[in-house]
């Protein structure tokens, strides 16, 4: 596309072939410094963000808001590509066939002859034909579990892939105990001093146990922890202010009376 079209071309059809031309155009000699000088490795950031940002705005089912945060990820995308293509590796229409081939291998039970019907039997199956893909490369078990995932979440899927070997607890009970179990561990540690390796080793296996029990659950503990985030960060404002009416700048303000305002704002949210 030419300047003029990338600027006036409203086809629905060619948004796609609109949105290449953009992030080319803006790579090359003359468009915009700073897109020309992202690699890979640089934007790595601006993929995390933008995908926590289309997590938040379903949670919040701001539905509007969604379009434009599942935009800005689809950007991170044909950004990455562009910069494969220029490198001569692929481009956006290689990296579509790639996912369209997988897609249609990986569902059988529509694209071929498999009788899986229900959501646990594709699961399964999924499961199965991965594990088939990664034979040739001699692949452990837990080898298809994320590597840049975010550590709760890579925890959960973890476990989750380890429980489709047998390796789980049979019910909460056992999860429970663990982590009181890793809980009396974690105390001990406090007569250590904080750069001991035994400190942070602990508490992991206690965060571990922690996210083993929402998985066990059914809860998420990414999702979890995001609306405790949220709840802690709405309280907190909330109380700030109510320290900004009293007169009590919240730099100024001690423990107990931090507290006690925490507490009104906790009562006041729950009527």
């Amino acid at each position: 596309m030419t300047d003029d079209e990338i600027i006036s071309c409203k086809e629905p059809a060619r948004q796609l072939e609109r949105l290449r031309s953009i992030m080319k155009r803006l790579r090359e000699p003359g468009g915009c410094p700073w897109d020309a000088e992202q690699t890979h490795e640089s934007i790595i950031g601006e993929m995390i963000e933008e995908s926590y940002e289309v997590v938040d705005a379903i949670q919040q089912g701001d539905w509007n808001h969604l379009r434009e945060e599942l935009g800005d990820v689809l950007l991170q995308v044909v950004f990455h590509a562009q910069i494969a293509r220029e490198d001569g590796l692929y481009d956006l229409d290689d990296i579509a066939c790639e996912l369209n081939d997988k897609l249609v291998r990986r569902h059988p039970h529509v694209f071929a002859a498999s009788q899986v019907r229900d959501t646990d039997g594709v699961l399964t199956q999924w499961d199965q034909i991965k594990r088939q893909e990664r034979k040739a490369e001699k692949a452990h078990f837990l080898d298809s579990v994320g590597k840049g995932l975010p550590s709760l979440l890579k925890a959960k899927k973890l476990q989750k892939k380890a429980a489709k070997a047998g390796f789980d607890w049979p019910d909460t009970d056992g999860v429970i105990a663990k982590i009181r179990e890793e809980l009396a561990e974690s105390e001990e540690t406090l007569a250590y001093p904080d750069d001991d390796p035994r400190v942070q080793e602990e508490l992991g296996d206690l965060l571990f146990s922690v996210v083993n029990l929402c998985r066990k659950r059914g809860v998420d503990p990414e999702i979890a922890l995001t609306s405790t985030n949220r709840k802690f960060e709405t309280r907190f404002n909330l109380m700030e202010d109510v320290l900004n009416e009293q007169g009590t700048p919240l730099g100024e303000a001690d423990l107990d009376t931090m507290e006690a305002c925490w507490q009104q704002v906790k009562k006041s949210l729950r009527s």
